[in-house]
């Protein structure tokens, strides 16, 4: 039999933020303008709970590993949804020069071509950096998706071991639980409004879905005023 998942007041009240967001973007008809703006709100409510959590945890003398500079979890697996994907290539075609998109979707398309090839399992092992990553820094940190804005580390040596055997499943990095689940039950609560307007959004490896909308950025602006993800 498999276990019903618990979800608390706050789940709730998180998935309701998403939800209300959604339903703004999609009433009326879906645009790429209204899409955007509610996915900026969307992040700003995360990232303003996120930075609450670390001046109380400052406080309290609990230690966040992350940090710029620190980038070992920018090798590893990172899944987002289409409409975040969107919200990433229009952020890296409105502020990037030309060679600077055609170096992305280059590292992009070479990535994908390897995680292609394998398994949903050994997808989530392998290491290999996110096209985003220069200098050991997200070149479009404003705009990563939710799945990197609420991955918190408190053991740095949890995220090394990681890094160096993804085969030890006896070890996962030490993240913190609360942001995990507000920034999942917000996108789900984003996802299911649109979903029940009629706009079923995909969700896509990283370089996966780049590869997509850097190579054909008009579709994807096209598809999003038609409303289709």
């Amino acid at each position: 039999m498999t276990e019903k998942i618990k979800f608390t007041e706050h789940d709730r009240l998180f998935y309701s933020d998403g939800y209300q967001l959604g339903q703004s973007a999609a009433q009326g008809g879906l645009t790429t303008q209204k899409l955007f703006e509610a996915q900026k709100t969307l992040y700003q409510s995360i990232d303003g709970l996120i930075d609450s959590l670390l001046m109380l945890a400052k406080k309290q003398e609990i230690d966040v590993a992350c940090h710029k500079g620190c980038f070992w979890c920018c090798h590893q697996a990172v899944y987002a949804n289409s409409f975040e994907i969107h919200y990433l290539t229009d952020h890296i075609l409105k502020n990037f020069s030309k060679e600077k998109q055609k170096q992305i979707l280059s590292i992009a398309t070479a990535k994908n071509n390897r995680t292609n090839q394998l398994s949903a399992n050994d997808v989530l092992k392998y290491k290999s950096p996110c096209p985003l990553l220069e200098n050991g820094a997200c070149l479009a940190y404003e705009a990563r998706p939710m799945a990197c804005r609420i991955y918190l580390s408190t053991k740095l040596p949890s995220c090394q071991e990681f890094f160096h055997h993804p085969e030890n499943e006896k070890n996962y990095p030490a993240l913190m639980d609360f942001p995990l689940r507000a920034g999942r039950m917000m996108n789900e609560g984003f996802r299911a409004a649109l979903k029940e307007n009629g706009i079923e959004p995909a969700e896509l490896r990283l370089e996966e879905g780049l590869v997509s909308a850097l190579t054909n950025p008009e579709i994807a602006n096209a598809q999003i005023n038609k409303g289709h993800l």
